[in-house]
């Protein structure tokens, strides 16, 4: 009975842990809550009641110009007041945006006291439109694995507030990015997979194979973006940061640090299959030994290892279809594609990721065969756990 109440508390305590840090997180301040660009404005939704085009000029598929919109403000302090909202077009098809009657925009008002000074367009409103999608993914997911979605939901909220405000604010504050991004990293990935197992051996052992997948990964790409001569500015939108007043910034350790925080989420995918695989081998029989059950977590890890390398590769190449498309519609040489400096980038992002994978299986079938057939033998499956919870 003691041992049940250890396994249930060892299973749910990492549940406890990501809720306590998300309600931290939740109130942790970034530093830059006041950034300078919105004082004295207000932003909020806006419904478009009436468009003025006599400014738009169109020149083939670029449009630039002005376009004055009649606005009605949905929020805000200045909520149900009509004002006249200005979209600059800048000749770019990326940026630029057209609004209709009945449209609803993101707008930026600029105010005096209980005085409108100006209305910017700064976009169609879409934050309605990605909070539903946002529940529905949320309901099927708990509609379908029930607690475990829960938990894959905790674990998904966590991530994105320790990277929006822990790991975006270390980077602008110039801490070092490798050294930051690893350790933000490992703790995710220790956090992530407690969530699916519970703080037992299973944790410990996949764990430590998807840690060693992330540090081969960290070296490899430290040593490659040396050699191929890649400067960070190569990610998009790195050099605004320049002219935004962080000059100090060290893009190229960002890049190198982006390399295997990309990789992470495949490196603990595959670390907790192969993990899972050998737990159920020694599930079904008790009685084996280290190296029979490390051999079954190497013969999972190869099978998986064929698709895990593909998905790296469309993961990072699906952003970059319209380029491979110029690249097809100009003739340019296969020769120069693979030679261009973002070209180049990627084929690091991808290939040195994937070293990470083909290292992470080998240790985590390793660490899973030793952890998982010594001492009190095989562990409880996390259904098995639930079953025995009260309902």
């Amino acid at each position: 009975m003691e041992d049940i109440k250890q396994q249930r508390l060892r299973y749910n305590l990492p549940v406890l842990v990501c809720l306590a840090l998300v309600v931290l997180l939740l109130f942790l301040p970034t530093g830059y809550e006041d950034a300078v660009i919105y004082k004295g404005a207000d932003r909020c939704a806006a419904r478009v009641l009436a468009v003025n085009n006599e400014r738009v000029v169109d020149t083939g598929l670029i449009r630039s110009g002005e376009q004055t919109c009649t606005v009605e403000l949905l929020g805000g302090r200045f909520r149900g007041r009509t004002t006249e909202g200005f979209n600059l077009l800048n000749g770019s098809l990326e940026q630029d945006k057209i609004f209709q009657v009945g449209d609803r925009a993101q707008v930026v008002v600029s105010y005096e006291g209980d005085r409108i000074l100006s209305t910017n367009m700064i976009d169609h409103y879409r934050l309605d439109k990605e909070a539903v999608l946002a529940v529905c993914f949320a309901a099927f997911l708990v509609l379908f694995a029930g607690r475990t979605g829960v938990r894959a939901i905790l674990s998904f909220v966590l991530t994105v507030l320790i990277l929006w405000k822990v790991l975006v604010p270390l980077y602008l504050n110039g801490w070092n990015p490798i050294w930051t991004g690893l350790f933000i990293t490992l703790l995710l990935t220790v956090l992530i997979i407690a969530l699916v197992y519970g703080f037992d051996r299973r944790c410990a052992a996949a764990t430590s194979g998807a840690a060693i997948g992330l540090l081969v990964t960290a070296l490899l790409g430290v040593v490659c973006t040396g050699q191929f001569q890649i400067h960070g500015a190569v990610m998009a939108y790195s050099e605004s940061l320049l002219y935004s007043g962080y000059q100090d910034l060290n893009l190229t350790k960002i890049f190198m640090a982006s390399i295997f925080i990309g990789s992470s989420g495949a490196v603990m995918d595959l670390a907790v299959d192969i993990c899972s695989a050998v737990n159920e081998v020694v599930q079904k029989k008790p009685g084996i030994g280290w190296r029979e059950a490390t051999r079954s977590g190497l013969n999972v890890g190869r099978a998986a290892m064929g698709t895990m390398t593909t998905t790296l590769l469309l993961a990072y190449s699906g952003g970059y279809i319209a380029l491979l498309m110029v690249f097809m519609a100009q003739g340019t040489p296969i020769y120069n594609i693979l030679n261009y400096k973002y070209v180049a980038a990627e084929i690091i992002d991808t290939v040195v990721g994937s070293f990470g994978l083909v290292s992470v299986a080998p240790f985590t079938a390793l660490t899973s065969g030793f952890l998982l057939t010594r001492g009190r033998g095989a562990q409880p499956k996390p259904e098995e756990i639930q079953q025995s919870l009260p309902s």
